[in-house]
């Protein structure tokens, strides 16, 4: 299951309360141009939670383009043409300049060596001074102070490799701005500092993957992992950040952010009824426009056991994945049984038996599903030697507990023990008017239903002490394996 299918496992101990008894408290509607809504009621407390789901990430981003998706994600603090600006029809003519100069500097870096060298240095300064001119009309943080000024809280947003996500939570008698809001931006987003935050996105790189050996380790193990399908990118590319531009962004936005690519779920102390009249309002203008492209890349099959290791002086890592289908495949429940049963917490196979007893590892954790779920991924081992113990060690002691397990399967107690886990993990999980806007909205997306809240609880208490060990069989093989390890640096030898 990706990591948001897991709620599915929680609605009926949540709520006391059957399927039918749930959906007297939704409401869902789809507007004219595609836009889905799904609204549940908690009068609990005068508070209502919003949460966008666009249907669309990192994996879509366009060629020589990685972080896009992740730039326009960024651009919502930035405000509209009515919030964060000191004077939206000068700013709008400057912003145009900027692209102007950007498209000149970039007619003749294309030249290559026949550049003039001397004309991009005079371009550069030209760009440089567009920009500045830009943001001096910019009014600084102005949306999300609109939004703390009214009690907002929560203002978010993330970007996966398979979605994006918007989010925050007003006080119920604010509810309509939420839509007056959301609805100018979605419709219409303003590139309102976007080389500054393309800086910001360059430095997020920069701590997440090149200052981090777990980070460079990761992009190692996915660019090996995965030779087609996107999700070999992780972060992005530096120098395809550094080379972003605002109308690439426009373009994303174009394609990706029609109506019916996104949900809205909404939970909280509201009226249905007033909540469709508020999205008929704000949101119905926005024209319906064409369904993305389908990514059609399939990633090929893995013939045999790949290696990648990277020199680092820190501490020592070892990364092992499997290639594994998709979150809706029928294997999906059973693969995360499969992962409880090695990795959760001190009840779990690695801790009892790579921490505690074998004093093999620092720490050790498996997850089901990465780096994303809607398309094939990976089922993910990794751990932390412990003093005086090598990433071989580790990988040997894995290799036997996987051949355990497919030799000898589990048993029904632990199986057992797993699912009642899970269940109490996601309980806390979604306690909340948002986990469950969230949830709302990323099931239908994927699933077209949000009733999968439910039914797939009836998926999971399916999977038996066989089907775990099948999967394990089938998905846990040599052939299917990329091992991702850290080494220290070899000292150069004296002259």
């Amino acid at each position: 299951m990706r990591p948001l299918a897991l709620f599915p496992l929680l609605a009926a101990s949540l709520f006391s309360q059957n399927l039918a008894d749930f959906e007297k408290k939704v409401t869902e509607f789809t507007l004219a141009n595609g836009l889905h809504f799904i609204v549940m009621e908690r009068h609990e407390a005068p508070v209502v939670s919003f949460h966008l789901h666009v249907d669309s990430g990192a994996a879509n981003d366009p060629a020589n383009a990685s972080s896009t998706a992740h730039m326009f994600e960024h651009m919502i603090g930035k405000g509209t043409t009515s919030l964060g600006t000191k004077n939206w029809p000068e700013e709008e003519k400057a912003l145009a300049a900027v692209e102007q100069a950007y498209d000149k500097l970039e007619e003749e870096r294309v030249k290559g060596r026949r550049a003039d060298k001397a004309q991009i240095e005079r371009l550069e300064a030209a760009l440089k001074k567009a920009i500045d001119k830009a943001n001096s009309y910019v009014d600084p943080n102005a949306f999300t102070k609109e939004i703390e000024r009214n009690g907002g809280v929560g203002f978010n947003a993330s970007t996966a490799l398979d979605y994006t996500n918007y989010f925050y939570s007003l006080p119920a008698n604010r509810t309509e701005l939420w839509f007056a809001l959301q609805s100018e931006w979605t419709a219409k987003p303003v590139f309102r500092e976007f080389y500054k935050e393309r800086d910001v996105v360059r430095e997020e790189r920069r701590m997440r993957v090149e200052s981090s050996t777990q980070g460079k380790l990761i992009e190692a193990l996915l660019t090996t992992s995965f030779t087609a399908h996107p999700y070999r990118n992780f972060i992005g590319w530096a120098s395809d950040i550094e080379n972003l531009r605002a109308k690439g962004g426009a373009e994303f936005h174009k394609t990706y952010y029609v109506p019916g690519n996104m949900c809205v779920g909404v939970v909280g102390d509201v009226n249905p009824a007033e909540i469709k009249k508020l999205a008929e309002k704000y949101f119905g203008p926005i024209p319906a426009g064409p369904l993305p492209p389908r990514l059609v890349t399939k990633e090929p099959g893995q013939m045999g056991t790949k290696h990648v290791e990277i020199d680092d002086p820190a501490q020592p890592f070892l990364m092992i994945a499997y290639h594994r289908p998709e979150g809706t495949h029928a294997d999906d429940a059973a693969l995360d049984v499969l992962n409880g049963v090695l990795s959760s917490g001190r009840t779990g196979i690695l801790y009892k038996e790579q921490v505690r007893d074998k004093k093999l590892a620092l720490g050790t954790q498996t997850i089901p599903q990465f780096p994303g779920g809607k398309y094939p991924n990976l089922f993910l081992y990794y751990g932390v030697p412990n003093q005086g113990k090598t990433v071989a060690d580790l990988e040997k002691n894995w290799e036997e507990i996987v051949a355990k397990i497919q030799k000898d399967g589990v048993d029904d107690a632990t199986v057992k023990r797993v699912k009642v886990k899970m269940r109490a993990g996601l309980l806390r999980a979604l306690d909340s008017n948002s986990g469950l806007a969230g949830a709302f909205a990323s099931t239908w997306m994927e699933y077209g239903d949000w009733r999968k809240l439910f039914t797939d609880l009836e998926e999971l208490d399916k999977v038996t002490p066989a089907d775990v060990q099948r999967v394990a069989k089938t998905y846990l093989t040599a052939n299917n394996k990329t091992v991702g390890i850290t080494v220290q640096p070899k000292k150069e030898e004296a002259k």
